[in-house]
């Protein structure tokens, strides 16, 4: 058996949120942050933040023969999930893709949108930045997932209960951009 000890991964990702179509770091930087021009650090998460690959293929069969003959793609869905445990009105907003919040002397406020029904949602995108395989001593080699056009879709609870903390659960679910683009980018630094 064959392990290299240096591709096992652990660790805390940051999470960064952007408008759809900003400006991504270059591969060159993915062991730098994001611009704070485009790209606004969502804090905190809990338990863990996780990129899901769903995958629906269907079966190619043939009467003449017992065993599957090859497989099609057919569906591809790609969701980030984790919990925003900063639960500010903007983390708020970023949950149920809505407008940001207003504020004023000594308030914020967030009313929810509800002209969106029928109508295109505001799709943005997210960066995930965590470890990467490779690392050695002091050199911690990074990995960034770039999800370039993202819904949240979770169902959002506000709970506050004495002896757990008030999180936001987010579901950014990818999405078609172009047949040029890519809803989903990955890089890993090497050296």
């Amino acid at each position: 058996m064959s392990i290299t000890v240096t591709n096992l991964l652990q660790g805390p990702g940051t999470l960064y949120q952007g408008a759809f179509g900003a400006t991504e770091p270059a591969d060159t930087a993915v062991n730098t942050t994001p611009a704070s021009s485009a790209w606004t650090d969502l804090g905190g998460t809990t338990d863990g933040a996780t990129i899901a690959m769903n995958q629906t293929w269907s079966e190619l069969n043939v009467d003449q023969l017992i065993e599957t003959v090859g497989r099609r793609l057919t569906n591809r869905e790609t969701v980030l999930k984790t919990n925003l445990a900063e639960a500010t009105l903007e983390n708020l907003a970023y949950a149920i893709n809505n407008t940001a919040p207003s504020s004023g002397a000594g308030y914020k406020a967030l009313d929810l949108d509800n002209t969106d029904a029928a109508t295109q949602p505001t799709y943005r995108a997210y960066i995930l930045d965590g470890y990467a395989p490779g690392s050695t001593g002091a050199t911690q080699f990074r990995r960034r997932a770039i999800l370039r056009r993202a819904l949240s879709t979770a169902s959002v609870e506000l709970a506050y209960k004495k002896d757990a903390m008030t999180v936001i659960p987010v579901e950014f679910h990818t999405h078609f951009v172009s047949s040029s683009i890519t809803s989903m980018h990955i890089v890993d630094q090497t050296t």
